[in-house]
């Protein structure tokens, strides 16, 4: 007989839970009450994160022609001065090194790119471009059937600097390119100040080797605009029914349970956890799971193995001895497993991908999930944790590669070379103090 409990979960989570809003408080309860429901305790855990208000966001051609062009903010990206300016268009494409060769000053201009990278966002910053614009979308995209996929400006970003920026439709970005726009009048202020969001922690102790512990995650917030049920109702209903599971059934070590909030937004939550919890991080947890988008009823199982090439051997061998069909995938995983991963503790990213379902959308609805298909992921992760929990030894030791260290590095947009100069001081600093 199937256990409906996860869907149910996903079912009174599916609202709008953007990280920062009463709607994310809302479902942390939701969350910390069926905790406790079942005889358990949780915590709510608040943070602080950056926020934002827009009170104005304008585009409009003014030269050779005139058009008005659909926009929303780049959240945290700063503001022009009060009534706007009449800026210069410059197309430059990905935003490589290449594509700004010759320009020495964007002072004049608001640039035009396919997508905002952290390469194209310093150069925009080292050649003081005074806006840019991101295109969102395919051609045949518009309000009526999509939404922007609103994003904030982050934090490795903003330390080049504020460039405000803008979303555009393709299809007015075709236009301004088709058309050849010369300028364009652009509003922008917003209003930045800082708010609550708030993770919901458990823990369930071991029953003999308590020093050592494992994390498992999943985010439950949202995006501005859907109610993201798949990404991560889902995730934060299979933990539950793993938090659930092992309640009846303590294992050896440790588990924490973390519901992390505002991971739509830059790994807040899990950032946040790390943070506030220094010694246990460095000393204790050993092992990351987490859960990102499951249950779908089409689609394929991925595990996403951030660690050394053991991690990856042994993600393999469970999967052929309990049977299950997964592509694992030797890599950072964009999500809350990231954090910990960054402090050498190796992680798995469970999730199940498919096409039939889309996330940043309106359209991640309940529709393409079942609870069938969330049992046999809730009961797989089952059985991996408890390989793992009750094992004589970690099967994996902690720590990363050069090589998986230095993809970390990159989804953090940190400087490698910035980090090896760093290193380099450091070494030599205390070769002189042991000749001292």
């Amino acid at each position: 007989m199937k256990d409906t409990y996860q869907y149910d979960l996903v079912s009174r989570l599916n609202f709008i839970r953007y990280g920062g809003t009463a709607e994310e408080l809302r479902a942390a309860n939701i969350i910390k009450e069926d905790i406790e429901s079942f005889g358990g305790k949780a915590e709510i855990m608040n943070f602080k994160i950056p926020a934002y208000t827009a009170k104005k966001c304008s585009l409009k051609v003014v030269a050779p022609f005139e058009m008005e062009i659909e926009t929303i903010e780049y959240g945290l990206s700063g503001s022009l001065p009060e009534g706007g300016v009449d800026l210069k268009l410059r197309y430059l494409e990905k935003g490589t090194a290449d594509n700004f060769y010759g320009i020495d000053d964007l002072s004049d201009s608001i640039v035009l790119l396919n997508e905002l990278s952290f390469g194209a966002y310093k150069l925009m910053c080292e050649k003081k471009a005074a806006a840019f614009m991101v295109v969102d979308g395919k051609w045949f995209h518009n309000s009526e059937n999509s939404d922007f996929f609103q994003r904030n400006i982050g934090e490795k970003m903003l330390e080049n600097g504020k460039v405000p920026g803008f979303f555009i439709w393709a299809k007015d970005a075709t236009k301004l390119v088709l058309d050849h726009a010369e300028v364009i009048h652009a509003e922008m202020i917003q209003e930045e100040y800082e708010t609550d969001s708030r993770d919901v922690v458990a823990v369930i102790e071991g029953t003999e080797k308590t020093d050592e512990a494992l994390v498992i995650t999943a985010h439950y917030d949202s995006i501005q605009f859907g109610t993201g049920c798949w990404d991560n109702a889902t995730g934060s209903a299979n933990i539950m029914y793993i938090y659930r599971h092992f309640l009846k059934n303590p294992p050896k070590r440790t588990l924490y349970f973390v519901w992390c909030g505002s991971e739509e937004q830059g790994l807040y939550g899990s950032k946040a956890f790390v943070a506030q919890h220094p010694e246990l991080v460095e000393k204790n947890i050993k092992f990351c799971f987490n859960f990102d988008m499951c249950g779908t009823i089409l689609g394929n199982n991925m595990i996403f193995a951030t660690g050394n090439d053991d991690l990856k051997n042994f993600a393999e061998a469970f999967c052929r001895e309990y049977g299950m069909v997964a592509d694992i995938i030797h890599d950072v995983h964009s999500s809350d497993s990231i954090p910990f991963a960054d402090k050498n503790i190796p992680g798995l990213g469970l999730s199940r991908g498919t096409r039939s379902a889309d996330i940043h959308t309106r359209n991640d609805s309940i529709f393409p999930i079942s609870a069938e298909q969330l049992n046999k992921d809730g009961d797989f992760a089952i059985a991996f944790i408890t390989r793992v929990a009750n094992s004589a030894r970690m099967p994996v030791p902690t720590g990363m590669g050069d090589s998986m260290r230095e993809k970390i590095d990159k989804y953090c947009q940190r400087d490698r070379k910035s980090l090896k100069d760093e290193a380099e001081e450091k070494a030599k600093a205390e070769a002189e103090k042991e000749k001292k």
